[in-house]
C-alpha cells in the first residue's frame, strides 16, 4: 500500500480509497479563480493545465483540494462543500472584508453546528460549518 491509500478494515468499503478528494468546479477564468481562491481561503495552486483550461488549489485540508475547469458559461449546480472552521464569525468576518458574497446571516443549526452561506466570484456555493456541540 502507498503512503497516498488510506487503510480501511476489511470489508469495510468495496474498494480502497486514495485518501484525496478534489471537489470539482467550473468556473468563467481559470486564472482570476486560481488568485481568488489562494486570497480568500488560502488555498495553493497545486498545478494549472491552460491547454486543457484546468487547474488545482489546495486546501489547508490534507488531501483535499478543488479543481477549477474553465467554461465559458460556469453552471453553478450541484453540492455545496462546506469548510470546517475553528470560528465561523472570524471565517466569516475577514470573507466579508474581502467583498465574499455571503447568503444571509450565519445559521444556528439546533445548538450543533453553526453554518454560513458564501459564493466564489462565479457564483459557486460553498459553507461556513462551525460545530458547537463536540461528540
Amino acid at each position: 500500500m502507498s503512503e497516498q491509500q488510506v487503510e480501511v478494515k476489511a470489508g469495510a468499503t468495496p474498494f480502497v480509497y486514495d485518501g484525496h478528494l478534489v471537489i470539482s468546479v467550473n468556473v468563467s477564468d481559470l486564472d482570476k479563480s486560481v488568485a481568488w481562491y489562494r486570497e480568500m481561503l488560502g488555498f495553493e495552486l497545486t498545478y494549472k493545465l491552460d491547454d486543457y483550461g484546468w487547474g488545482e488549489v489546495t486546501s489547508p485540508i490534507t488531501g483535499v483540494s478543488i479543481g477549477l475547469g474553465q467554461v465559458e458559461k460556469p453552471d453553478v449546480k450541484g453540492n455545496t462543500p462546506t469548510w470546517g472552521v475553528a470560528d465561523i464569525e472570524e471565517a466569516r468576518g475577514y470573507l466579508e472584508g474581502k467583498g465574499v458574497r455571503f447568503d444571509g446571516e450565519t445559521q444556528d443549526v439546533g445548538g450543533m453546528v453553526k453554518l454560513a452561506t458564501f459564493y466564489d466570484p462565479d457564483g459557486n456555493t460553498f459553507m461556513l460549518s462551525e460545530r458547537v456541540v463536540t461528540t
